[in-house]
C-alpha cells in the first residue's frame, strides 16, 4: 500500500494534476452553453459528464507525460526541473512510456464513445498536445502551441454535445489559447537565462524580459476580445459579460504582480489563473440558468 501511495504521489508530481483547473472549466463552459442551446437545459447527462472528464484527464496526462519524456535531457540540467520524477529516477523511462501510450489509448477510446467526429479528431489533437515539447526546440511559437493545446478544450466540449464546431466555440478556443500563451510567457521568464544558455526558442530567451511582458499583455488583450466574440456569437447575457470584466481585472492584477515582483510568478500563474477559470465557469453557468 505504501508503494502504491508513493507511486500515486510521483504520478501527481509528474503531471501536476492541480493545473487541470486551467482547461476543465472551459470544457464544461462549452458543454453547458451548447446543451442550453440544443436541449434548453445546462445538464447534459451523466454519460457525457463522465466521458468528458475521462477525455480531459487522459488528454492532459498524455500531454504532460509526453512533455516530461521529451524534455528529460533539458530538465535534468535545469535546477528548477531537476527534481521531477521523470528526471530523478522515481518514474523510469519504461514506465513513463507505458503511461504515455495508455493515456493516448484511453483518450482515443473515450472519443470513440462520444461520437465519430470526436474519434477522428482525437488523432490530430494528440499530435498537437505533444507538439509543444518539440516546437520549443526550434520555434518561439511553442507558447502558442501550448495555448492551443488547452484552447481545444471548448471545441472538444461542443463536439461532445452537438457533434459539430459552432463559431462561438472557435472564439472561446482562441480566447483560451491566447490566455494560456500569455501566462506561459510570464512563467517562462523563470527559465530565460537557462533557455539562452541551451539555445531553446522561448520568447523570453530571444526577445528579452521587457518584450515578453509586452507580448503577454497583447495576448491577454486578445483573450478578452475573443471572449467578447464568444459571448456575442453564443447570444449570452449579463452574467457572461460580468465574467469577462472580472477576467480582465484578474489579468490586469496578474501583470501588476509579476511586473512589481518577479519572484511571485507562481502566485500569478496558478492562483489567479485558477480563480479566473472557475469564476468564468460559474458566471456562464449562472447566465444559462437564468436565461
Amino acid at each position: 500500500m505504501k508503494k502504491f501511495i508513493a507511486l500515486m504521489k510521483d504520478i501527481g508530481d509528474l503531471i501536476v494534476f492541480k493545473h487541470s483547473v486551467f482547461a476543465l472549466p472551459f470544457i464544461f463552459i462549452s458543454m453547458i452553453v451548447y446543451s442550453s442551446q440544443l436541449n434548453h437545459t445546462v445538464w447534459f447527462g451523466w454519460r457525457l459528464l463522465l466521458l468528458g472528464l475521462l477525455a480531459a484527464i487522459s488528454a492532459r496526462n498524455f500531454a504532460m507525460s509526453f512533455n516530461r519524456y521529451a524534455d528529460k535531457d533539458i530538465d535534468k540540467l535545469n535546477p528548477r526541473t531537476a527534481t521531477r520524477p521523470s528526471v530523478d529516477g522515481r518514474i523510469g523511462e519504461g514506465n513513463l512510456k507505458i503511461f504515455i501510450v495508455l493515456n493516448a489509448l484511453v483518450f482515443i477510446v473515450v472519443a470513440y464513445f462520444i461520437n465519430s467526429l470526436a474519434f477522428w479528431l482525437s488523432f490530430p489533437i494528440l499530435a498537437i498536445l505533444g507538439g509543444y515539447s518539440i516546437f520549443k526546440r526550434f520555434s518561439p511559437i511553442a507558447h502558442l502551441v501550448l495555448g492551443l493545446s488547452l484552447g481545444l478544450a471548448p471545441i472538444a466540449g461542443a463536439i461532445a454535445i452537438g457533434g459539430n464546431i459552432p463559431a462561438w466555440s472557435v472564439a472561446l478556443c482562441l480566447g483560451v489559447s491566447f490566455w494560456v500563451a500569455g501566462f506561459d510567457l510570464l512563467y517562462s521568464l523563470q527559465d530565460m537565462e537557462y533557455d539562452i544558455q541551451n539555445n531553446l526558442f522561448s520568447i523570453p530567451s530571444i526577445y528579452g524580459k521587457d518584450a515578453t511582458f509586452f507580448i503577454s499583455k497583447l495576448f491577454h488583450a486578445q483573450t478578452i476580445i475573443f471572449w467578447l466574440f464568444f459571448v456575442y456569437l453564443a447570444h449570452l447575457g449579463f452574467f457572461s459579460y460580468v465574467g469577462i470584466l472580472v477576467s480582465a481585472i484578474i489579468l490586469y492584477q496578474e501583470h501588476k504582480i509579476v511586473t512589481k515582483d518577479f519572484t511571485k510568478i507562481d502566485k500569478a500563474f496558478f492562483t489567479l489563473n485558477g480563480y479566473l477559470g472557475i469564476m468564468f465557469f460559474v458566471l456562464i453557468w449562472l447566465d444559462r440558468m437564468f436565461a
